[in-house]
């Protein structure tokens, strides 16, 4: 499978804001991929990393872990199969047990043997009785620069006809290939697989829903974990010293608290030695663990029928039963804080996890955008607000089109909680997404599910212009921030200007959709004050950013699109009033930016 060209269809969808079903199964197909390559780049830069950068013990430890993700994926892939050609209510479960998992039974060859970490080396060989593939050369197909000084080969050569390792060619050292195998997204190309309906929208997407063990491998924070693993492991990092080294092993050590998660959702049985971080131990979608010691602490995790057995030097045994649905475990220890999810946007549609406890869930010592608050952990009282503003989302969105409930249903992959913004007054909030963690959005709690609906709008407008501008190039333009915004107090360079803008006239066509469609007056009144705000704001830069000369072909086709969108929203003006508003508001934006700003044009 290659890296999905963008259709003229869905370029002009997504310059309108929208997005139909075979549009947005683009956009996720290619971060899919990108998400994959990010990963085979991490176990690539691992196996040819010097030594003094990570140390054998530690190249161990990460096969270890995907050997039991492979094992997953292959019982995980099995009882889905069976399940399919079985009567309803006869498809065969993994059962628990002691040693291997059932992969014996169900592939009819030997099954993965488990390991505890710092077992000792092991050569490839020993780990999966074949041979090692040949890695690929750079220059050799379609490759992505990680800007660590690793090169991704192309989507084609990563993605094998599976997940184990291909056949042997040539000598020398243990490649990634030998050590982990092919990473395989294993998607439907166009014209096979099947397709995943959105609830309540009577559309689907173009394919099959992903399997639990490889949704696991493509969460949002896969991105932001791999990133931070590839600047740790690159050559241009310098001289190492303890605090280095042992930064870098924790970050690796995180896959292999990914590796257990996935094995224990596919009822593979193990044991694993994992490493609480500074006290906490992170099992991502089930929850954290903390410790008695403050620093870091070895954690002997056993799983057996659904069940986990959490063992600490010292301490007593806490067990912890995996929740149906994809996210929580419980347990009636206090050592233990489960994750949360809020439930399915519509009837039918998956839970959205509310992450308040992975390491990556935001930039690491904080978010880096100015305007947002930081990480926050939710109590109880706290998440009954998020549920309590969620729960009326789908109705706010339908009363700004169908397709807003479509988009938030096929991209929002989970939300992070964030404090409250400094100094704010009540009821504020602050929103935002960060593009190496597609599917996230990181917001405090909203008042309202109307301010719920119109953040998932806004926010979901950065996503997909993000995934749309790594498929192709929109602009040249250069990064110096030197145009005027009426959203911000700032200059802002042109893409950040063009982000702008394109998130705004999502909002305006939103909130004008809502105002023809609510029967009541309090709240149409309120979205035509919003509408004609953020119309304004949008038809303030939009002569900047169609006069300029750094567009490409594809990049004018893209903000011609956007145009239209905003000569449309006039067919259905707001009351003047509300327009009169929303004009003296720009023009006093643009009269105190100038004062700021004007010299340094």
């Amino acid at each position: 499978m290659i890296l999905p060209p963008v259709t003229d269809r869905a370029l002009t969808e997504l310059g309108r804001t929208e997005g139909g079903p075979g549009t947005l199964s683009l956009l996720l197909r290619d971060q899919h991929t990108r998400r994959l390559l990010l990963l085979r780049a991490v176990l690539d830069a691992v196996e040819s990393a010097d030594p003094a950068v990570c140390s054998a013990a530690v190249r161990v430890r990460l096969r270890e872990a995907w050997a039991l993700v492979e094992e997953a994926d292959r019982v995980d892939t099995a009882v889905r199969a069976t399940a399919r050609t079985s009567r309803p209510g006869t498809a065969p479960t993994p059962t628990g047990g002691t040693g291997a998992g059932p992969a014996a039974a169900l592939y009819g060859r030997a099954a993965a043997p488990t390991y505890r970490e710092g077992s000792g080396a092991a050569p490839a060989a020993a780990l999966y009785g074949r041979a090692a593939a040949p890695t690929y050369p750079e220059g050799t197909g379609t490759g992505i620069e990680t800007g660590t000084g690793v090169h991704v080969g192309s989507a084609a050569q990563v993605y094998g006809d599976g997940w184990g390792p291909a056949p042997a060619s040539g000598q020398g050292g243990v490649s990634a290939s030998a050590a982990y195998g092919r990473v395989e997204a294993r998607e439907p190309v166009e014209g096979r697989g099947g397709s995943t309906p959105v609830p309540g929208s009577g559309l689907t997407l173009a394919g099959p829903p992903l399997p639990p063990v490889r949704a696991l491998l493509l969460n949002p924070f896969i991105g932001p974990w791999a990133r931070h693993c590839l600047r740790g492991l690159g050559a241009a990092a310098g001289p190492r010293g303890e605090r280095d080294a042992r930064e870098l092993g924790r970050d690796l050590a995180y896959f292999g608290a990914l590796a257990a998660v996935a094995a224990a959702r596919a009822g593979v049985p193990y044991a694993v030695r994992l490493t609480a971080r500074d006290g906490v131990l992170t099992l991502p979608s089930l929850g954290a663990l903390r410790t008695a010691a403050p620093g870091d602490t070895p954690v002997d995790v056993v799983h057996r029928r659904q069940s986990l057995t959490l063992r600490r030097p010292g301490e007593k045994d806490i067990v912890v039963r995996l929740q149906s649905g994809g996210v929580g475990a419980w347990s009636d220890s206090a050592a233990w804080a489960p994750a949360h999810a809020l439930p399915g946007l519509l009837p039918g549609s998956g839970p959205v996890p509310l992450d308040d406890l992975d390491p990556y869930r935001t930039a690491r010592g904080g978010p880096r955008h100015h305007d947002l608050s930081g990480p926050v952990t939710l109590d109880d009282a706290e998440r009954k607000r998020w549920l309590q503003s969620w729960s009326g989302i789908a109705s706010v969105l339908r009363l700004g089109g169908e397709h807003r409930v479509t988009e938030a249903v096929a991209l929002l992959r989970c939300l992070v909680p964030l404090s409250a913004p400094p100094g704010s007054v009540p009821g504020g909030s602050c929103s935002g997404t960060r593009r190496e963690a597609f599917g996230a959005l990181l917001s405090s709690t909203p008042p309202t599910a109307t301010t719920f609906a119109a953040t998932l709008v806004h926010e979901l407008q950065h996503t997909k212009l993000a995934a749309l501008s790594d498929m192709l190039t929109l602009h040249h333009a250069d990064s110096r921030a030197r145009h005027f915004a009426p959203w911000r107090p700032d200059p802002r360079p042109y893409d950040g200007l063009l982000h702008g803008a394109y998130s705004h006239l999502a909002l305006a066509d939103f909130f004008q959709r809502c105002a023809l469609a609510t029967p009541h007056p309090a709240r149409r009144e309120s979205a035509w004050a919003q509408h004609a705000r953020y119309r304004e704001q949008v038809g303030a830069v939009l002569p900047t950013l169609v006069g300029s000369g750094d567009l490409t072909a594809q990049g004018r086709r893209f903000v011609d699109q956007m145009v239209a969108v905003y000569e449309r929203l006039a067919e259905h003006p707001a009351p003047r009033g509300q327009a009169a508003r929303a004009e003296a508001y720009v023009r006093a934006a643009r009269a105190l930016w100038t004062q700021r700003h004007a010299p340094s044009e």
